[in-house]
């Protein structure tokens, strides 16, 4: 009942009382909760566009949703749940992340883009629980994801990421928690998205193990009493990363508002009754509404970041273990920090698509202004506690975009900047894709087209960087210029999604053989194509995915030339509301020089001229068993089945061996209440 004495249900129809029961006393009155309704989204980060993504509730697949390497095993990591890793597919590294030291780290890091924000008519919460091992030596995570509307605009919610990897080698422990809070406002004139996220990333070193014959030919060696016993290069090493970010992207829409036509059935349930009774067709009515048409929206986007990275060292090898080629401060102990702050706001203008016949398209105006301080340690050892250096750098860009998201058949969006002042003077971004829908028979067909084209400065961090044992300032870094295209087709009916690309890299910056940034003054090529081809008879499924890959350039940009991955299993359902996923798979890649890692900066980096290893020609099979029960999904995972086998090549970074056989379990709730 409202103030103005109309009677509305919970969807704002008003209520005719002389269709009502008598008996309203609340002691009768049956209440019945509402079906549940949610959808999601993500938002561009420098203007806020929303694009509506599935709801986080699929149950296929679910028993790899916790691997450092990937749903597909796409990444090199160093074995432990939580440790640094890196795409060994070149078309999936990303160079935007807020400094070096958390690129590693994506795994458990997100940006506001990938965030998932959630409207929904009942309040959603989900809790996912996952583990593997022992208290020893084994791994556990929480996830934890909330959302609730106070009406049907604002929503706002948290979420708490924690997870605990003990590893299965020594010193190799990880320690990781994420907490945040969000909220989101869909009106018809102000939009608004916000978010604050907290991570903290700690994580034992151990520099990889001594000998690898310790996995790879156990009988020549002599007997440790297990894994967590084989001698490794650090002790009483970590790194520790601190991150958090606060983001909010708003608009105003101004536009109009006119008069349409729409046809419902009918409400009113005396008519609804007659005509069961006499048709099976249901009345319509047909109402005239007003509905707000937006022309030009302006947005305010701003975000602030601070990374703080230290490297602890209490005990350091020296002599023919050494591992550091240089100390700069201080003999068999490192006591590293360095600290980044940024703080970006962009101003744009949009005038909107689809406001008459003739806005086919939506054309927005930006200006971006980041300011960002760095803070390095002081190198001068002459000074007895020297202050430490900071170094400030403004950046201001103008931009634009050109997009049509309306529609079904053809999407396309154009995004460019280039920079007017401080550090962004020549610098230059140009993206673009287009997305073509067609039907082909009973299929739906999508292609997919994308550009880029870029002129940009190297990350601060790979121009300066001081610490005990690496020590750059390189001013004379030039601009990495880099054009690529890649096209895409997807078939669903045929479970084919095709994919190919080039890329031209001119200046490529990397990590060279001694852990140092170094830059590549010719140009460099890749090329790639990926499909992902998937077989059905019946119950029994075949999910298949291969990556061809070739760089002009091994020697600086090593990458194998296939990457696997083979998915076997059965599906079906038990009865009604119990879905069973049943089978095993595999990932694959082909033998190459894979990057090493450098621990006192969290880097991979090209294998030392003395210590090359091929990494790769191992597969690493896993059996599961998946099973969803209404809003609960569970997974029992048997992890690297094939330990011990074949060549033993259990490695995907150069002497950090991957966990043996394992049993993982996995467990997700969802509540609608």
């Amino acid at each position: 009942l409202n103030q103005d004495g109309t009677m509305r249900d919970q969807y704002g129809n008003q209520i005719d009382p002389a269709t009502q029961p008598d008996n309203l006393d609340s002691t009768h009155v049956d209440i019945q909760s509402l079906p549940p309704k949610l959808y999601m989204w993500t938002i561009s980060e420098t203007l806020g566009e929303r694009t509506i993504i599935p709801a986080d509730t699929a149950s296929l697949n679910f028993q790899s949703t916790n691997l450092v390497e990937g749903m597909q095993g796409h990444y090199n990591y160093l074995g432990n749940l939580g440790a640094p890793r890196q795409s060994r597919l070149f078309f999936e590294r990303r160079n935007d992340y807020p400094t070096i030291f958390i690129a590693p780290l994506s795994f458990f890091y997100f940006r506001p883009d990938q965030f998932k924000f959630t409207n929904s008519n009942v309040p959603f919460t989900n809790l996912t629980y996952y583990k593997a091992g022992s208290r020893i030596n084994g791994e556990d995570r929480f996830k934890s994801y909330f959302s609730v509307n106070a009406n049907k605009r604002l929503a706002f919610g948290f979420n708490i990421d924690y997870l605990y990897g003990r590893g299965y080698y020594s010193n190799q422990a990880t320690s990781h928690f994420n907490a945040g809070i969000f909220a989101s406002y869909i009106g018809e004139k102000y939009q608004m998205h916000a978010a604050y996220n907290n991570f903290f990333f700690k994580m034992n070193e151990n520099g990889g193990i001594t000998d690898d014959r310790y996995i790879t030919r156990p009988e020549e060696m002599e007997d440790v009493g297990g894994n967590q016993y084989i001698p490794v290069r650090l002790e009483e090493t970590s790194n520790r990363n601190h991150d958090f970010f606060v983001y909010l992207t708003h608009r105003y829409r101004l536009g109009f508002h006119r008069e349409v036509t729409k046809i419902e059935e009918t409400q009113d349930p005396v008519a609804r009754r007659k005509a069961e009774r006499d048709s099976t067709a249901i009345p319509k009515d047909t109402l005239i509404v007003e509905e707000f048409v937006p022309v030009t929206s302006f947005i305010h986007t701003f975000k602030i970041e601070r990374s703080n990275h230290r490297f602890r060292s209490g005990s350091e090898p020296t002599g023919a273990d050494a591992i550091y080629d240089n100390t700069y401060l201080q003999e068999g102990f490192s006591r590293d920090s360095t600290l980044a702050l940024s703080v970006k706001n962009v101003l744009g203008i949009s005038l909107l698509e689809g406001f008459n016949k003739y806005a086919k398209a939506g054309l927005t105006a930006y200006i971006s202004h980041k300011f960002s301080r760095y803070t390095l340690m002081n190198m001068d050892t002459t000074i007895a506690n020297p202050r430490p250096v900071h170094y400030d750098e403004q950046e201001v860009f103008v931009g634009g975009e050109l997009s049509k998201r309306q529609g079904k058949l053809l999407h396309y969006n154009v995004n460019g900047e280039i920079g007017l002042a401080g550090e962004a003077i020549g610098q230059f971004k140009v993206n673009g894709d287009i997305d073509l829908n067609f039907r082909l028979g009973k299929d739906t067909v999508n292609f997919y087209a994308r550009g880029h084209v870029s002129n940009l400065l190297p990350s601060f961090y790979m121009r300066h960087y001081h610490s005990n044992h690496f020590t750059w300032d390189n001013d004379d870094m030039k601009k990495e210029f880099r054009t690529g295209v890649e096209g895409e087709l997807n078939i669903d009916r045929w479970g084919t999604n095709l994919r190919a690309g080039m890329e031209n890299i001119k200046n490529y910056t990397y990590f060279d053989q001694n852990a140092l940034p170094a830059q590549h003054s010719g140009s460099v090529q890749v090329l790639s194509a990926t499909l992902n081809q998937n077989f059905k008879l019946g119950i029994f499924h075949l999910d298949n995915e291969i990556t061809w890959q070739k760089t002009s350039n091994a020697s600086i940009l090593p990458l194998p030339d296939f990457s696997l991955y083979h998915n076997f299993y059965l599906l079906t359902k038990l009865v009604k509301v119990l879905t069973v996923q049943l089978g095993a798979d595999v990932r694959y890649f082909t033998s190459y020089n894979a990057p090493a890692y450098m621990p006192a900066t969290q880097q991979f980096h090209l294998q030392p001229e003395d210590d090359q290893v091929k990494i790769g020609g191992y597969p690493i099979v896993n059996a599961y068993l998946n099973i969803h029960l209404k809003r609960t999904r569970i997974f029992v995972m048997m992890y690297h089945v094939n330990a011990g086998m074949g060549n033993r090549q259990s490695f995907l970074v150069p002497h950090y061996p991957i966990n043996p056989r394992l049993l993982k379990i996995g467990i997700s709730w969802n509540f609608y209440d």
